[in-house]
Order: structure tokens, then C-alpha cells, then sequence
């Protein structure tokens, strides 16, 4: 995900070099020759990285350019991309670090510092006063409780926990 201006630039350059090096493969008819599945997987694979950086593009475009007099809707796939949408919102708001940090009355490198770690380091109402302030609601959210992965989930648990039991025997029968 493009963050800022200077991934932007980056992205941006990075494309154009996968562009151009695209170009000059396909142009290397004695590679072609030599090796066709060599060759057609070299592009390929530049591609696919082309398209994804396009992508990413294209939706920061999006953010930047969109209309602030209207609500913007960004979709939320997976509660653990809730981050991603921090740092759109503020993109689309087109609210610089420093402009959110002051809304919030804390310094801006935290803001810096949180979104680099794509909000890992921030507490849980870190995470509520940044949404209210860049005015984030959820609008008809759903969320699915998998039963199935937490039964997994407490199994893993069990199977963890006895291990640790034991190496902890282990090693204070060691002492």
C-alpha cells in the first residue's frame, strides 16, 4: 500500500522501469529462442509486478484526487486491514501527519511511527480517537466468528501449552 507522496514517486519510477524492462525481454529474440519458457516466464512474472504496483497506483490516485464534499467508501476485506484504512482515510482527507497529530493533540512522529508499523504499536483507543477524528464509520459491517478455527485454535493452544510445561520440567530438572 502506498502510504505517501514519496512511495507514490517510487511506485511511480518503479513502474516505469518494470515497463522498460519488459520491453527489452520481449525485444530478445535469441533469449526467446534459446529459452521460451525462460523468457515468457521472465515477462510474466514482471508483469504480474507491474499490475500489482498499477494497482496500488491507481487506488492512491483514487484517495488523493477524490471529492471531499462527498463520503468516501473504502471496503474493508479482513479485520486485520482495519490499518490500511486508517491511512487511506487520512489520504482521501488529504491530511498530512502533522494536520492529524494536531486534531489529536499528540506529537506527529506518533502518528509517523504508527503508521509505519501499520498501527501495531498503537493502543485500542489510539486506534477509536484516530477514526473519529478522520470521521471513519462503519457502515453495515459484518463480521463472521469462524467456530471452526477456534476450536483450532484452543487445540494449538493445549498442544503449545504442554509443550512449554514440559521443556520447563526439563530444564528445572536440569538445574
Amino acid at each position: 500500500m502506498i502510504k505517501n507522496d514519496l512511495q507514490y514517486k517510487y511506485s511511480k519510477d518503479c513502474a516505469l522501469k518494470f515497463e522498460y524492462s519488459i520491453a527489452a525481454v520481449e525485444q530478445d529474440e535469441a533469449w526467446k529462442q534459446r529459452e521460451p519458457e525462460s523468457w515468457q516466464l521472465d515477462i510474466d512474472v514482471k508483469k504480474s509486478h507491474l499490475m500489482a504496483l498499477q494497482e496500488e497506483i491507481a487506488e492512491y490516485e483514487k484517495l488523493i484526487n477524490c471529492d471531499k464534499s462527498q463520503p468516501i467508501k473504502i471496503q474493508v476485506e479482513d479485520f486485520n486491514k482495519l490499518p490500511d484504512i486508517l491511512i487511506k482515510a487520512r489520504i482521501a482527507a488529504k491530511m498530512s501527519q502533522k494536520e492529524l497529530a494536531d486534531i489529536l493533540g499528540i506529537e506527529e512522529q506518533r502518528i509517523k511511527e504508527c503508521e509505519d508499523k501499520d498501527y501495531q504499536c498503537a493502543s485500542f483507543c489510539e486506534i477509536l480517537e484516530v477514526s473519529a477524528a478522520l470521521g471513519i464509520e462503519f457502515d453495515n459491517a459484518f463480521v463472521k466468528v469462524d467456530f471452526l478455527q477456534i476450536e483450532e485454535g484452543k487445540k494449538s493452544a493445549v498442544k503449545w501449552r504442554k509443550w512449554r510445561e514440559e521443556r520447563l520440567n526439563i530444564n528445572s530438572k536440569a538445574s
